[in-house]
């Protein structure tokens, strides 16, 4: 069995990779399966691509991922399977997912984990908000041989296009994601966040609770992320992401927060925020949209919070009674085990290429 996985971002980049489909590389290894991976973005061109300016040099990145396109199609012969996450390309119609299908006859397999069929105006940069064509995503699962879908509403809409849909949530390397042997023992209690500078909008709901609430209680807000948020707090504690100490990072919070809106593009959204926090036994406080409901259970494993006196008052729950956090800890990383781990689902995975 061989497989190209054409995919946008380097390999070991972007959560949505790392987290629906890398950690399986290792299972296919096992399978005596072979791969490759063709990213549309090179290392150089991810690396400033979220930075201002920059422009001739993200210009001549975009043309390369072109060529690299272009390559795919002249060896794609030799590939039984071609899995495509999200899109071969960010721009203009699906030519390269109606050349692979069409006339080279191959099997796609279709990966995504957010609503990307649907505009999305909070786009990170207007300009590419502006050239998408969002329509892709419908020909794209009607065109393949099996389509991954992130969470139940991913399903459903897929469904419309394509009967062979398979539920293949985000999942958790449990291996990896070991929750601290002892209490931790931080000078302050620390509420935390963490996600990518796309979501950093979502904290404009908890923000003024948590100025109101650094007047009364000693704490520090965490926020890690790939860029630095805009707001200024006297409690914020910015760290920059990084693989190597994302795992001691998070495990400085006694509590992890997931705001959302509640909205057709957040219901695409695959709760990976609040697994992290459950698999490391930390308390999710979360908005009750899409799979965050079948994730979190409320006065179990954290909070629903719709508005902000359920954002402050589930805080003030917490901070005042640290007992409640421990009862949460020990409900916390069955579910991930149970249902978002790599354990749980490597047999979708493989099961996607038969």
């Amino acid at each position: 069995m061989n497989i190209l996985f054409i995919t946008p971002y380097p390999e070991g980049t972007a959560p949505s990779q790392r987290f629906r489909f890398e950690h399986y590389f290792k299972d296919l290894d096992k399978q005596g399966y072979s791969y490759t991976i063709s990213s549309f973005m090179g290392p150089n061109t991810w690396r400033i691509l979220y930075r201002p300016g920059h422009n001739l040099l993200k210009v001549f990145g975009i043309i390369k991922g072109y060529i690299r396109r272009f390559r795919d199609l002249l060896r794609v012969h030799k590939y039984d399977f071609v899995f495509i996450h999200r899109e071969a390309a960010p721009f203009g119609p699906p030519i390269f997912e109606w050349l692979i299908a069409k006339v080279w006859k191959k099997k796609i397999v279709y990966d995504f984990d957010d609503a990307i069929w649907i505009p999305n105006a909070s786009e990170h940069n207007p300009i590419v908000y502006r050239l998408k064509r969002y329509s892709n995503t419908e020909d794209i699962i009607h065109w393949s041989h099996a389509v991954s879908c992130g969470n139940p509403y991913l399903c459903e809409f897929a469904v419309q296009f394509n009967s062979n849909i398979v539920y293949n949530p985000t999942v958790i390397d449990t291996s990896y994601y070991i929750p601290a042997e002892a209490e931790h023992k931080n000078d302050k209690f620390v509420i935390g966040w963490t996600g990518s500078h796309s979501t950093l909008q979502y904290l404009s709901q908890v923000v003024p609770v948590l100025e109101k609430l650094e007047n009364e209680f000693d704490f520090e807000f965490h926020v890690i992320s790939d860029k630095a948020p805009s707001f200024i707090m006297k409690s914020l504690v910015y760290k920059k992401w990084k693989r190597e100490t994302e795992i001691e990072d998070l495990l400085m919070f006694d509590i992890g927060l997931m705001p959302l809106t509640d909205d057709k593009w957040a219901k695409g959204k695959c709760g990976f925020k609040a697994l992290q926090y459950l698999a490391l036994e930390i308390p999710a406080l979360v908005s009750p949209v899409g799979i965050n409901t079948g994730i979190v259970t409320d006065a179990e494993n954290g909070f629903y919070c719709t508005n902000a006196a359920q954002w402050e008052e589930a805080i003030r729950k917490l901070y005042d009674d640290r007992s409640l956090i421990n009862r949460f800890k020990k409900n916390a990383r069955k579910i991930v085990e149970e249902k978002f781990s790599v354990n749980a689902h490597r047999k979708t995975f493989i099961e996607l290429f038969r």
